[in-house]
């Protein structure tokens, strides 16, 4: 199955980022993903299910997120285009998430689940060690996203997410961002404000 060049621009300077992957082995590799459009709120994963794919964003915007026994949501992570984003936690374990992945905006995605990741990995090996990287990447998101929870004050978070998503604060609305820092909208304000004063 062939897909267009332009289906996978984004993943294409991704793997360049990587080094190393011919231009054979890159359009070898394509024929494993499933392209799939998201529609603004559509679900990519939904939380009680298993996570099935690592999701390549070549176009749009996702956030992974869990509800609490409130009903209060709390974003964990966004994804933007030339991202990965998964639960790697059920992708790898096979077990249900408590989260959910859906699309902030009309989004273009390249899924590739675990029986599509091992035989390219086999046929291809350089993918694998591009995979490698990936998950190795995804887990060092995670634990980072934890320390900045334990350690950092709101401030720092703010600054933080600037630095990690520098163009957000024009496509997402400002309680989205503030739920993602765990602060109110009135105090994400609030510190914008001082933080504007000091430039």
């Amino acid at each position: 199955m062939e897909h267009p060049t332009a289906m996978f621009e984004n993943l294409r300077k991704n793997v360049n980022s990587h080094k190393g992957m011919s231009e054979e082995e890159f359009n070898l590799g394509t024929t494993f993903f499933a392209p799939k459009k998201l529609r603004k709120r559509q679900y990519v994963l939904q939380a009680g299910d298993v996570c099935k794919w690592l999701v390549f964003i070549e176009r749009g915007c996702l956030r992974l997120y869990s509800i609490d026994d409130l009903g209060k949501e709390h974003v964990l992570r966004f994804g933007i285009e030339g991202w990965w984003m998964t639960d790697l936690e059920s992708f790898q374990g096979l077990k249900p998430s408590a989260a959910n992945i859906d699309a902030l905006e009309d989004s273009e995605l390249l899924l590739i689940g675990p029986e599509s990741l091992q035989k390219l990995s086999d046929t291809v090996p350089i993918w694998d060690r591009y995979f490698r990287v990936i998950i190795d990447n995804e887990f060092k998101a995670a634990m980072a996203r934890i320390s900045d929870f334990v350690g950092a004050s709101a401030e720092d978070r703010y600054l933080n997410f600037l630095d990690l998503y520098p163009d957000l604060f024009q496509r997402i609305p400002l309680h989205q961002i503030a739920s993602y820092l765990g602060v109110t909208p009135q105090t994400l304000s609030r510190i914008r404000k001082q933080l504007s004063k000091h430039k």
